[in-house]
């Protein structure tokens, strides 16, 4: 930490009366040492930080800090005011002032070191210290940990009255502070005669999560403060810090015997369904700091009244990506899905533009002039060429939001730049969503090996704005132009002109086996294969017939398993609980507005009986659609769009018969089970078997 702060970072006589001079004036020392590059940019950076959530702290402790591009490496500078500066904290202003700069890039082992002082402002014998300090080479070597308080303290005659501490913080100095920083998360004993859960025999136990916007200070502080107030309390107590410097996770065990949870952030907790289904406190990150012992007396109500929470939303599809745990062929399918995810919402409304304008103005509209240059108020053509054209606009964006997003899974958002820029290259040569898939992993593993590489610190402040954008989008548009560009767009036409030759009984094939993949998960991964083949056909101006005809087999396959699951609880409601029998009515919407996860529920009660049931009406539906020639221009819409079908009465006729085969292959199934002991014939469920309907038989994995 020696090159971090030095006595010219030092100001024991700062004279400023408001935070943003403060602030300044000790940006200046910085630019001085030419840590900071531009002085205004970097205040910016500062202001917009403290914009965010004021950082004054209880006990007159102010922390400005933020990462910005203009700071050249990991900086610190410490000033003491006489008079006390407002920073936002309730207790009033503050007299210490510690400005942390770091890089947009900085590198962890610097953060950590940052981070380990963040805890050691929450140890009183350690600010004492830097009030009582002398010089300025004083109290940059406490800061530094070259000196401790204790010898501090010895050196101004005041260490023969110095009070022991009364509560030890986890280290000394920030420098021997970095090490447990950096380790991963471990519990914290329990005082001695700690209360203990009169059920375990044991004392209570706590786990908690950190956050703050730049996860250099707060994280760390809050961290610090919970573990102090966990030891003064008597409970065990450990903290998971997802700061600046990456996060280590709790060990699931220590998770899973936890009897509480503290979130203490400003930004969302990474991984949150870990923690579901636990009591939990939920407040921002300075409410860990300033009061402690009330959250973890908050958290030991709610256990007690037996409060729980429900499971955690969606994750982004970062936290998707699955840790280091995971298979390679795991990693992949999330981040695949994670492009897909991100493209469907344009597929629906570009497809839904382009049908309705099709609907409104006919096949000849895609042949109509730019609605700018020709556009009627008053003429239906008008208004169906602006819905057309809205529509291929918003399909022009499919591939280089599949390539982006499946790059921002693999690298975050230093993936976006140059995902969306080979996705945009695809479209251009024409490779299609082949190539939009391929650029996409291209573009995550650049950016990847390129964060791996030692650079020097004074170029780590734009890495993320200008090295990483430019160096992986030309790695990334140079293999896409000169490379694999056109053996991808090759075999993109082959796909395109095999899919145009089928007939007879390919095509219905091709329509029962799409019809299997849409009932098999029912909206999963391979459900969203076959609709991402279905999408990227029609994707295009002109989508060719044999396109829009594997679309409509598409959707009505994916329609059957809801239906088929309302239809199936309408006709022998005795075979369902009465829970089922309520989902089978919400089920009639859902079917019909092909949303196939209508049918979860079921398949997740009984899945031995409801999946198959479901995967062969589904080859049914599907092949007797290619069969009858049904077409459809639009990726969704269920019965909503059947006025855009082809052959729209035989599509009917072909969704009815595979929603009838599944009810019947379901009832007959389901008749054939032998109820659980205490299940009467008709469904419901009295006694101790309430609990349990009925008997699943176990899944194969």
């Amino acid at each position: 930490m020696s090159d971090m702060i030095t006595a010219d970072l030092v100001d024991l006589d700062l004279s400023a009366d408001t935070k943003e001079a403060a602030a300044r004036a000790l940006a200046e020392r910085m630019a001085a040492l030419g840590r900071v590059t531009d002085l205004e940019g970097f205040l910016a950076d500062v202001a917009a930080r403290e914009a965010q959530m004021p950082t004054g702290l209880d006990g007159g402790i102010g922390i400005p800090h933020c990462r910005s591009a203009h700071v050249t490496e990991p900086t610190l500078a410490f000033g003491r005011s006489a008079a006390g500066i407002d920073f936002g904290a309730a207790d009033g202003p503050a007299d210490l002032v510690f400005l942390i700069a770091a890089p947009a890039g900085a590198d962890d082992a610097h953060l950590t070191i940052l981070s380990a002082l963040a805890r050691q402002l929450m140890n009183g014998a350690f600010t004492d210290a830097l009030r009582s300090a002398d010089d300025a080479a004083t109290a940059a070597a406490l800061i530094r940990g070259d000196e401790t308080p204790a010898e501090a303290a010895a050196a101004d005659g005041t260490g023969a009255t110095a009070a022991p501490e009364a509560a030890p913080s986890t280290a000394a100095t920030p420098a021997a502070a970095s090490a447990g920083a950096a380790a991963a998360p471990t519990a914290r004993a329990a005082a001695p005669g700690a209360d203990a859960d009169p059920a375990a025999g044991r004392p209570f136990r706590i786990v908690a999560v950190t956050s703050c916007p730049t996860g250099i200070a707060h994280t760390y502080m809050a961290a610090e403060s919970l573990e102090n107030a966990g030891r003064e309390a008597g409970v065990e107590l450990v903290v998971e810090t997802q700061g600046s410097a990456g996060f280590t996770r709790l060990d699931p065990a220590v998770v899973a015997a936890a009897d509480g949870v503290i979130f203490a952030h400003d930004v969302p907790v990474r991984d949150k369904d870990r923690f579901a289904g636990k009591p939990t406190v939920d407040v921002g990150v300075k409410a860990g700091i300033n009061r402690p012992a009330e959250l973890i007396g908050e958290v030991r109500e709610r256990a007690a009244r037996g409060e729980v929470t429900s499971g955690a939303a969606p994750s982004t599809p970062v936290e998707r990506a699955g840790d280091a745990s995971e298979g390679y062929g795991t990693k992949l399918r999330k981040w695949l899905m994670s492009g897909v995810s991100y493209m469907v919402p344009f597929v629906a409304a570009g497809g839904l533009l382009i049908a309705l304008g099709f609907a409104i103005g006919g096949y000849e509209i895609k042949s109509a002039p730019s609605v700018m240059t020709h556009f009627a108020w008053t003429q239906s053509d008008s208004w169906a060429a602006l819905l057309f054209q809205i529509g291929g606009v918003a399909f022009g964006f499919l591939v280089p939001v599949l390539a982006g997003y499946i790059a921002y899974g693999m690298a975050d958002r230093p993936g976006l730049v140059p995902g969306f820029v080979g996705g945009m290259i695809a479209s251009t040569i024409n490779a299609g969503f082949l190539g939009g898939l391929v650029a996409g992993l291209i573009a995550g593993g650049v950016v990847l090996a390129i964060q791996r590489v030692k650079i020097p610190a004074a170029v780590r402040g734009i890495m993320p704005v200008v090295v990483i954008p430019l160096i992986s989008s030309a790695i990334v548009g140079f293999l896409m132009f000169v490379v694999i560009g056109k053996p991808i767009a090759s075999a993109q036409k082959g796909m395109t002109d095999w899919l145009n030759g089928l007939t007879g009984s390919n095509a219905v094939l091709l329509g029962a086996l799409l019809g299997l993949m849409m009932c098999f998960d029912l909206g999963g991964p391979v459900n969203k294969v076959a609709y991402t083949f279905a999408t990227a056909g029609i994707a295009v101006s002109n989508p060719s017939d044999s396109a829009m005809k594997i679309m409509a087999a598409v959707m009505a396959a994916g329609m059957v398993p809801p239906l088929a699951m309302a239809l199936a609880t309408t006709v022998r409601g005795r075979l369902f609980t009465a829970t089922e029998r309520e989902n089978g009515k919400a089920a009639w919407v859902l079917g019909a507005s092909f949303i196939s996860e209508g049918a979860i529920p079921f398949a997740a009660a009984d899945p031995l009986r409801v999946i198959p049931s479901s995967m062969v009406g589904g080859a049914l539906t599907g092949a007797l659609s290619m069969a009858f020639g049904a077409t459809l221009r639009a990726p969704h819409g269920g019965i909503f769009v059947v006025p855009l079908i082809g052959n729209p009465f035989l599509y009917l006729i072909a969704i009815a018969a595979g929603v009838c085969v599944s009810t019947a292959l379901v009832v007959v199934l389901k008749s054939l089970r032998r109820p659980a002991p205490g299940v009467p014939a008709d469904g419901s469920a009295t006694g101790p078997a309430a609990a349990t309907k009925e008997v699943q038989q176990p899944v194969a994995a």
